[in-house]
């Protein structure tokens, strides 16, 4: 794969599956670099038969599909050039969308009420004179805004505060009807001002967000998460809240009193058994590192949650909750590089459907029919049927929307364990470029670092590979998957053993890898890959070069310039100056020899820019070799979400900065 096959890189949602077992649709999206935009449509696969899947809508960006309980429709968000995602219906046998919302601000998820009559969605509403609410008034020539919190930001968004996020009812056009057309004026001058879209109800209102809705089975409630507590400037705690769905009465918190949650996700059962997921953050309300995400059920109204799942051992940070059957939800559990398909029952018994490699993305349900999208070393994602839950964890593919890309070139992933020097097994991959070699070697470090590398198609590691180089990377201690105490062993320890895992791994990956030369080795990684490549930089001095991309460098200045500034730092380094100082590569960078390429985003918010300019201007007063790579108009997701011309460019200059400190065979510049 090359940086030109961006395109080729196939993105498949969750999927919906309409009630009959019949078929399911998709949202497949891409990169386009003639767009510059990520763009895609629905596509509907069928489940039963031989015909082959195929496109079912035409928008510029179409998304989210979800059926109606009955089947009749579908909903989805659509997304027009440089215009924010609004909700549409359309006819499940096909037809034209209609357009439900007309927001402001957009559309960010939305949830069918049970009698398919009405939709509940979440959108952002703008405070008066701000956000394009009056026509002509530029955002540089809106009025100050006046903050009173710590939390005020979002990478990706920006200001949160004058533009909180609330749920909405809306009524389901009818999309066999006849067309409302737009008024002619009449000869007095006046036109008729019939409404094209009906207006939402807001249902909830606050100074605070709410989201992740969920309807009752019964339609008589919505379940949603947000953080109303007093303290929840200073800490991580959210709630489920339970309003009727009609608006009326005042929401109630059915959580808090019960423990000291984080909320990731909720879900009613088939049943009316209330699941949500949550992460226990301990008596502060802001111990985050390295906590695994447990499943929780309420069986009644007024019943205290019981905790379905052990966090030490299955982690669902990335998991939505689906009702499967009667007594059981459908949840991922992250574990050693793979997201592992599970039942839980009401009970707590677990039961795996897929295999421990496979990464599921999501999954839907109808009846017994089971349909997931899928990643694996092969395909960026697939639209499968998961087997009989007690069978071997088999998948059947249902497409190949990657035969494309594996005709450009895809090269295999190899699993490695290293014992480490202290004993402890480090786990990754290896990606070799062809031919014999000898080949330069990059060792690729993740972000996070309560994140993971997986075992799935991988498309940075991919480019490199194509471009000539072998790539080393692993799940050092401080990553998830591996437990919580894998995870929390870094807090206020970072660059310790998460540092030796590396390097050892490196090194046990070199020895088991004859064609991988380890005269010629560079580093390289984001936030907190940009963290642990510039401390190790300054701590060991084999490399050739090193890119720090986005990174985490200088913790005394993330405070107050993070969106997650106001804990982040605090639970990951401490808050003692002199402890700061010891994990902190902006007071070693001094004893920086290695050519080093910063590479960062304008927007970035979550690693602001601040953090890049620091760290390089010091690496440059120090008369180290080193450049500064600015992306206007990015935030911290530009590896992954980002304009695609942008994406190929990143591509460019690192190839680019290899060729000249660290060439190939294949990228000699």
């Amino acid at each position: 794969m090359k940086a030109a096959d961006l395109g080729l890189l196939t993105g498949v949602s969750t999927p919906t599956v309409h009630p009959g077992g019949t078929r399911a649709v998709v949202s497949v999206t891409h990169p386009s670099l003639e767009a510059d935009a990520t763009v895609g449509q629905l596509w509907t696969v069928p489940l039963t038969g031989h015909a082959a899947p195929k496109r079912f809508t035409r928008g510029f960006r179409d998304t989210a599909p979800r059926f109606s309980p009955d089947g009749r429709l579908i909903a989805f968000l659509r997304s027009a050039p440089k215009a924010a995602p609004q909700l549409y219906v359309v006819d499940a046998a096909g037809g034209e969308p209609v357009q439900v919302t007309d927001r402001k601000l957009g559309v960010s998820e939305f949830a069918w009420a049970p009698d398919a009559r009405s939709l509940a969605f979440v959108s952002r509403e703008p405070e008066q004179g701000r956000y394009g609410t009056v026509d002509g008034l530029e955002a540089n020539a809106e009025p100050p805004r006046h903050i009173h919190t710590l939390k005020y930001q979002a990478n990706g968004l920006g200001y949160t505060n004058d533009r909180r996020a609330h749920v909405f009812s809306v009524p389901v056009p009818d999309v066999w009807g006849e067309p409302v057309p737009k008024a002619a004026p009449e000869t007095d001058g006046t036109t008729a001002s019939t409404p094209l879209i009906e207006e939402p109800r807001q249902v909830t209102t606050g100074d605070w967000d709410d989201g992740s809705i969920a309807f009752s089975p019964d339609g008589a409630t919505i379940a949603f998460v947000s953080a109303r507590h007093e303290s929840r400037d200073d800490d991580l705690r959210s709630s489920v809240f339970l309003l009727a769905a009609d608006g009326s009465g005042d929401p109630r918190d059915v959580t808090s009193e019960h423990g000291s949650f984080s909320i990731v996700d909720l879900a009613y059962g088939l049943n009316g058994v209330l699941y949500f997921s949550a992460q226990d953050v301990g008596e502060s309300g802001r111990d985050f590192v390295g906590r695994n995400t447990a499943l929780y059920a309420i069986d009644q109204q007024g019943d205290a949650p019981r905790r379905l799942t052990d966090p030490e051992t299955v982690d669902l940070t990335e998991s939505a909750i689906v009702a499967y059957q009667d007594d059981s939800v459908l949840v991922t559990d992250r574990s050693r590089g793979a997201l592992v398909l599970t039942a839980v029952t009401s009970s707590g018994e677990l039961r795996r459907l897929t295999d421990p490699a496979t990464v599921v993305g999501g999954v839907a349900v109808a009846g017994d029919v089971v349909v997931a999208s899928v990643a694996d070393a092969e395909t960026a994602g697939e639209v499968a049927i998961v087997g009989d839950a007690g069978g071997d964890g088999a998948l059947r593919k249902l497409t190949d929307f990657s035969a494309e890309l594996r005709s450009a070139g895809v090269l295999p992933i190899r699993e490695l364990t290293v014992t480490a020097r202290d004993g402890y097994p480090v786990h990754g991959w290896v990606v070799a470029p062809e031919g014999d070699g000898p080949h330069p070697v990059l060792l690729n470090i993740h972000g996070g670092p309560f994140a993971a590398y997986t075992g799935s198609l991988f498309d940075e590691a991919q480019v490199y590979a194509a471009a000539g180089y072998a790539v080393v990377m692993c799940n050092p201690r401080g990553s998830a998957g591996y437990g919580q105490e894998h995870g929390r062993v870094i807090r206020q320890a970072m660059g310790t053993v998460d540092l030796t895992d590396v390097l050892d791994f490196l090194d046990g990956a070199l020895a088991e890898n004859a064609s991988f030369d380890a005269s010629r080795v560079g580093i390289m990684g984001g936030s907190y890959g940009g963290y642990l490549t510039a401390w190790t930089i300054a701590h060991e001095h084999r490399f050739a070069a090193a890119i720090v991309e986005r990174g985490f460098l200088d913790p005394e200045g993330f405070v107050g310039t993070s969106d997650i500034g106001s804990f982040f730092g605090d639970e990951y380094v401490g808050t003692d100056p002199e402890l700061m100082r010891s994990q902190s590569p902006q007071a070693v960078v001094g004893d920086v020899r290695t050519p080093t390429l910063v590479l960062h985003s304008a927007n970035d918010l979550r690693c602001p820019l601040g953090q890049a300019e620091r760290y390089y201007a010091a690496l440059k007063r120090n008369g180290v070799d080193a450049e500064l790579l600015i992306f206007p108009g990015e935030d911290h997701e530009l590896s992954r979400g980002g304009r695609p011309r942008h994406r190929a460019q990143r591509f460019d200059a690192i190839l680019d900065w290899w060729a000249r400190h660290l060439p190939s065979a294949q990228n000699r510049g």
